[in-house]
C-alpha cells in the first residue's frame, strides 16, 4: 500500500511538471516553477519513503507547505499550467496522518478559500473543492486503516506460525524430557528395590549354606522362607512396573513394619521401630521416597557397615515427615555419594525435602541417616 501511495503522489508531480514544460517556452519563471515542483516532490521524501524512512509528521507538514503553496500559486497563475487540483497530495497526507497531524485535515478544506477572492469563485465552488480535498484525505485514512489491519493480520499469522513451531519444538522437548525422567525414575526404583532384595537373599543364602551340613532341617526352613521372599520381591517388581506413577492410597506405617520384619527375618539383624500411633495420609511420591530411603539405609548399613542393630524413627511433625535410621556399623571414613545415596537425595530434594548422612566413632559408633520431607494437604488417615 505504501508503494501505491508513493506512485500516485509521484504521478501527480510528474503530471504537473509535464504541464509546466509543455505550456510555455523555457524562461526564468518556468525554471522557478520546475525548481519549486522538484523541491515540493523531493524534500518531503527525505522524511518518509516506503520501507526506509517513517517520519510521517514532517512529511505531512512539508507536503502541505511546499505542495500546498505550489497548488495555490498554480491556481492563481493558470497561464503556466492548466487547472490543477490537490486531490492526490490530500490522499497521501490522509494516508500518512497521525494524531499529531490531524490539524492538517481542516487546512485541506480551507486551502481553496485562499484563492476564492482572486478567482471570484462562489462559496459553493470553493466548498466543493475543499470537500473534494477532505474526501480524498478520508480515503487516504481509510486506506491506511486497511493497510494497518492487513499488516497486523500478517504479523498475527506470522506470530501464530512462530508459536506453533515453538510449541511443536517444546512438545518434542517435553516428550524427550518425560521419557528421560521416566527412565531415570525406573532405574532408581529398580536399584532401590532390587538392591535391597538381593542383599537380603544373598545373606539368607549364605546362612543356609552354612547350616546345610550341620542343621539341614533349619537350612531347609530358611530356603523355604527365601523362596517366599523371592516371590514377594517378584510381586513387588510387578507392582513397580504396572503401578508406576499411580497414587494408590496405602498405610505407610504398615509398609514400614512389613519392610522391617522381612529384613529382620532374612538377615538376622536386630531392627527396632519407633512409629507414630496415628496414621496420616500422604502423597504417593512421599510414601515411595520414604520407603526407598529406608531400604537403601538398611542395605548400606548391612553391606558396608556390617551393622547388627538398626533403629528406625518415623514421626509426623507440623507439615513435615521426619525419618531417622541409626545403625551400629563401622563408621564411614569418606561420605562419598554413590548411586544409592545420590538417588535417595534426588528423591527427597525433588519433593522439597533434605537428607543428611552422618557417621562418627564412639561407644558405640553410630551412623545416622536423617530425612525430612514437607507434607502438603495433610489430612487424618482412616484405618480400614
Amino acid at each position: 500500500m505504501d508503494w501505491g501511495i508513493f506512485a500516485l503522489r509521484s504521478y501527480h508531480y510528474i503530471l504537473l511538471l509535464s504541464r509546466v514544460l509543455a505550456v510555455s517556452e523555457f524562461s526564468n519563471r518556468t525554471f522557478m516553477y520546475v525548481l519549486w515542483l522538484s523541491i515540493a516532490f523531493v524534500v518531503p521524501l527525505l522524511f518518509w519513503f516506503p520501507g526506509r524512512r517513517e517520519n510521517k509528521f514532517w512529511f505531512c507538514v512539508l507536503e502541505l507547505l511546499l505542495g500546498g503553496s505550489y497548488y495555490v500559486s498554480s491556481v492563481m497563475h493558470p497561464d503556466l499550467t492548466s487547472k490543477a487540483d490537490y486531490l492526490l497530495p490530500s490522499l497521501a497526507m490522509g494516508y500518512l496522518s497521525t494524531k499529531q497531524t490531524l490539524w492538517i485535515v481542516p487546512l485541506l478544506v480551507c486551502i481553496p478559500f485562499s484563492f476564492q477572492s482572486g478567482l471570484r469563485l462562489s462559496w459553493e465552488q470553493t466548498l466543493s473543492v475543499g470537500t473534494d480535498n477532505l474526501l480524498f484525505c478520508f480515503i487516504g485514512m481509510w486506506a491506511s486503516f486497511v493497510a494497518n489491519a492487513y499488516d497486523q493480520k500478517n504479523k498475527l499469522v506470522a506470530e501464530v506460525e512462530q508459536q506453533n513451531r515453538l510449541l511443536t519444538h517444546y512438545t518434542a522437548e517435553v516428550e524427550k524430557m518425560t521419557l528421560l525422567e521416566e527412565r531415570s525414575r525406573m532405574s532408581k526404583e529398580l536399584h532401590d528395590t532390587l538392591g535391597h532384595s538381593f542383599i537380603s537373599l544373598i545373606l539368607s543364602l549364605d546362612a543356609s549354606i552354612a547350616l546345610m551340613d550341620r542343621k539341614p532341617a533349619e537350612a531347609k526352613d530358611r530356603l523355604i522362607r527365601i523362596r517366599a521372599l523371592a516371590e514377594e520381591n517378584l510381586e513387588e517388581m510387578r507392582s513397580i512396573v504396572h503401578e508406576m506413577g499411580e497414587e494408590e492410597e496405602s498405610s505407610l506405617i504398615r509398609q514400614v513394619e512389613s519392610l522391617a520384619n522381612r529384613f529382620r527375618d532374612h538377615t538376622g539383624t536386630a531392627v527396632t521401630l519407633s512409629l507414630p500411633e496415628i496414621e496420616q495420609s500422604i502423597r504417593f511420591e512421599v510414601r515411595q521416597a520414604i520407603l526407598r530411603v529406608i531400604q537403601e539405609s538398611f542395605t548400606n548399613a548391612l553391606k558396608h557397615g556390617k551393622a547388627s542393630q538398626l533403629h528406625l524413627t518415623l514421626r509426623y511433625a507440623e507439615r513435615i515427615l521426619q525419618l531417622t535410621v541409626r545403625n551400629n556399623g563401622k563408621p564411614i571414613d569418606k561420605l562419598n555419594d554413590g548411586f544409592g545415596l545420590t538417588t535417595m537425595k534426588h528423591r527427597v530434594e525433588r519433593l522439597g525435602g533434605c537428607l543428611h548422612l552422618s557417621s562418627g566413632e564412639g561407644t558405640p559408633a553410630i551412623t545416622e541417616v536423617r530425612c525430612e520431607i514437607p507434607l502438603k494437604g495433610v489430612k487424618p488417615y482412616d484405618e480400614d
